[in-house]
């Protein structure tokens, strides 16, 4: 007879009756305890023991089973890493990033943290890569988002290749779940997530907004399932190396301690700056004496030779600071006034009232651009309508 579950050896003392808990905790009953009592009596009976020498057998046996399972838990754990670290040539490796054995084909939970190195070894190979990025809204803020059949496409490039041979972590790449675990590399470490493409004002009450849209611009959202799919969109998370942000912060910081201590700069600088001061203040007082002049002699030449004289350069257009300047004078283009098309004369309504007369047939209605205009010209031709008469004549005698 198989014996009651006991609870885990080494919580009670010498010679006491373990009670088993039922699920949630819950305690037994007292008949539940003395119908236990009599089997574990009945079991000790059966062994030739007494009831806490029976007791004591079973807590022994719990425990060596207990130890068995931790040692071959260790022995198991010991023999993965050993696993991880050797290398199909036998030198030592890195660990070789992907799902745990036996966890393939289930959701892994994207935990927090600090990022792979070899995750961010990928996400600056993928953006150095022609991924074609468009840019979309999340959570307020813009970002770069891409699609994944063209990231799956750089990582069977051999560029990537070039890249493993340098890195050999990273993982290799032999079929469509290789790739796909390679590429999830990115969500893994909170570098890239899986977005879907949503409507701002889904959930409100208002309309839309007749605004003006930007073409191409996406509002989206992160979805909770990061699968790899060629037509799924990845927004990057990872902005790359912060480097030369610090650097160029840091010279911010110099240039602007500078500035402060200009009272403390030596007597030859602040005359050099003084004078710079000066020359830029001449330069921007000759553009505008430029744009007047050009202006006056516009006016000028408008009345004594048509359509006038611009002199250059253009400062107003859009154009860059060389072409400004070419030609160094021209002509003012004037826009020729289209001509309008004239609109055909109406009918007379009593030669159409006559000619429906004769004809026996209503007047044709006549197509008009407004409808206001239709209403007062077909309105006095069916008033004069006039529908045909028989007159008897008298015979010639």
């Amino acid at each position: 007879m198989q014996s009651p579950p006991m609870p885990p050896p080494g919580g009670l003392p010498p010679g006491a009756i373990p009670i088993p808990v039922g699920p949630g905790g819950q305690m037994p009953s007292p008949q539940q305890i003395a119908a236990m009592q009599q089997q574990i009596a009945a079991e000790a009976q059966k062994h030739g023991m007494t009831v806490p020498e029976f007791v004591e057998h079973i807590k022994a046996q719990r425990m060596a089973q207990f130890q068995a399972a931790q040692r071959a838990q260790q022995q198991q754990q010991q023999q993965g890493g050993q696993g991880q670290q050797g290398g199909p040539q036998g030198g030592p490796q890195g660990p070789r990033p992907g799902p745990p054995p036996g966890a393939q084909g289930q959701p892994q939970p994207i935990r927090p943290g600090p990022p792979n190195p070899l995750a961010i070894t990928l996400a600056n190979f993928l953006k150095s890569q022609p991924l074609k990025p468009r840019t979309c809204i999340i959570n307020g803020e813009r970002k770069d988002m891409f699609r994944v059949k063209r990231a799956l496409r750089a990582l069977q490039s051999p560029a990537y290749a070039k890249l493993r041979a340098k890195n050999p972590g990273l993982p290799e790449i032999t079929d469509r779940a290789s790739l796909e675990n390679t590429f999830k590399l990115l969500p893994m470490s909170m570098l890239a997530l899986r977005v879907s493409k949503v409507d701002p004002h889904e959930g409100h009450d208002h309309p839309p907004k007749k605004g003006k849209r930007i073409k191409g611009l996406w509002t989206v959202r992160i979805e909770q399932q990061q699968d790899a799919g060629d037509d799924m969109y990845y927004v990057w998370l990872y902005e790359g190396s912060q480097i030369m942000r610090k650097v160029y912060g840091a010279l911010a910081l110099v240039l602007i301690f500078t500035v402060v201590l200009y009272p403390l700069w030596p007597l030859v600088l602040r005359q050099g700056v003084y004078y710079l001061s000066w020359g830029f203040l001449m330069l921007l007082g000759l553009f505008f004496l430029m744009a007047i002049f050009r202006v006056i002699l516009f006016c000028v030449t408008y009345f004594v030779v048509p359509p006038g004289l611009w002199l250059y350069p253009n400062l107003w257009e859009d154009v860059s600071f060389l072409d400004s300047f070419r030609p160094v004078w021209a002509w003012h283009e004037t826009t020729k006034p289209k001509k309008k098309k004239k609109a055909s004369k109406s009918v007379n309504a009593e030669s159409a009232a006559q000619l429906a007369g004769q004809t026996g047939h209503p007047p044709p209605a006549e197509a008009t651009t407004t409808a206001t205009t239709t209403q007062i010209q077909t309105a006095p031709q069916q008033r004069s309508y006039v529908a045909p008469r028989v007159e008897e004549l008298a015979d010639d005698e």
